[in-house]
């Protein structure tokens, strides 16, 4: 008897336990697919259990429902790539268009583009985006500059970008340089990795001046994509398939890799967002030769 009332209770803790974790908490899917073809790059999560991809083919915009994985293409894109990206309060997404010099900011209800901005000519590769202090900065991979999009009252959006040439301690080389960007720990100044050379940096957003970041030696070679939480940096470094996780100090002047996360399941992530306690990665798939009907997929891992 003692036994059977003992089994009951259990069961009605587990019921109520069940019963307080978040929906679908423990069904959501650790993998799913994007569209046959569709060459991701950027992600972006939020508001809600919404994610949204970027295609490097033609700029399309997909969104996928993290409670289930299931999605399709919210904004037909505009030729040519759309890379890193950031969603606001508003429901706007903001995207870096890479090889085309632009970015463009894109309603996430209605799929329509809310402005377009031509950020640079001649070679360019726009390449990721923050929002930080009222503001929306770009990364360029090609050419020394943060473009700036100060956004108005109500968040309003600027007629046009303003350019910060960076200078100080980063020295653009062959190959891909400034690449993801996030906020330092203490909010005063953005963080940038330099693919080619593996560097870590903290830029004044004011100025552009640029100051290396002290990793004790380490280096982020194929740095990609950022994200910051509290004072852990997550690098996602592309073709290496693994996150590298640095502690930071509070102004960001140095920092220590404490760990890396790989999974079996990486194949060239690209960038990382976070949503309910998990990681979420693109798998871009640069090692394998694309065609329109190659598969890609996203994945998710804990911090």
């Amino acid at each position: 008897m003692r036994s059977a009332i003992l089994k009951t209770a259990l069961s009605a803790v587990l019921m109520v336990t069940l019963a307080g974790l978040p929906a679908q908490a423990a069904t959501r899917p650790g993998t799913f697919p994007l569209p046959d073809g569709f060459q991701p790059e950027g992600i972006a999560i939020g508001p809600g259990p919404y994610a949204y991809f970027g295609s490097r083919v033609d700029g399309d915009i997909f969104r996928a429902d993290l409670r289930t994985g299931k999605g399709s293409v919210i904004s037909q894109g505009p030729g040519t790539p759309s890379l890193g990206m950031k969603t606001d309060g508003r429901g706007r997404l903001f995207v870096a268009g890479g090889t085309g010099g632009d970015a463009r900011v894109v309603d996430v209800r209605t799929g329509k583009v809310l402005k377009s901005y031509e950020l640079a000519t001649g070679t360019s590769f726009v390449n990721d985006v923050i929002l930080f202090g009222g503001a929306a900065y770009f990364t360029d991979s090609a050419n020394p500059v943060l473009y700036k999009l100060d956004l108005g009252r109500g968040g309003a959006l600027p007629d046009e970008a303003v350019n910060i040439p960076l200078s100080g301690d980063i020295q653009y080389t062959t190959g891909n340089n400034a690449n993801g960007i996030a906020p330092s720990p203490d909010g005063r100044s953005l963080l940038i990795v330099q693919s080619n050379t593996g560097k870590l940096f903290e830029v004044n957003p004011s100025s552009g001046v640029t100051a290396e970041v002290d990793l004790g030696g380490e280096a982020l070679t194929n740095g990609d994509g950022l994200l910051l939480s509290g004072r852990t940096l997550y690098a996602v470094l592309n073709r290496l398939n693994t996150i590298a996780v640095i502690g930071l100090s509070r102004d960001a002047s140095s920092g220590e890799v404490v760990r890396r996360i790989t999974d079996d399941r990486f194949d060239v992530p690209t960038t990382v967002a976070s949503y309910g306690h998990r990681l979420y990665l693109p798998n871009a798939r640069f090692t394998t030769t694309p065609t329109p009907d190659t598969t890609y997929d996203v994945v998710s891992v804990k911090p």
